[in-house]
């Protein structure tokens, strides 16, 4: 897999482990990312795609790297997107 293609199944992962927030986004904790079987089939290095979907803009956490334990509860938000995103308007 490439990284865009990482990061559209990253997307696909918050949506079904996230929980949908009223703007559009989703909100799911990176122990609940990182803990899941799925996600580990998947995703051979969680963090690396992690911070090239921020560096996209495509979602937002707090601090550079995360660490398994560490940073368990730290809350990753995909951002919604435009459509859904103009829906609210």
């Amino acid at each position: 897999m490439n990284v865009e293609e990482e990061v559209g199944r990253l997307k696909e992962e918050i949506k079904r482990l996230g929980k949908l927030q009223t703007d559009g986004s989703y909100k799911v904790t990176f122990g609940t990312l990182f803990n899941d079987d799925q996600c580990a089939n998947i995703f051979e290095a969680l963090v690396g795609t992690l911070r090239a979907a921020k560096r996209r803009k495509v979602l937002t956490y707090d601090g550079e790297l995360l660490l398994q334990g560490v940073h368990d509860n730290v809350e990753i938000t995909l951002n919604p997107t435009p459509a859904a995103a103009a829906a609210d308007d």
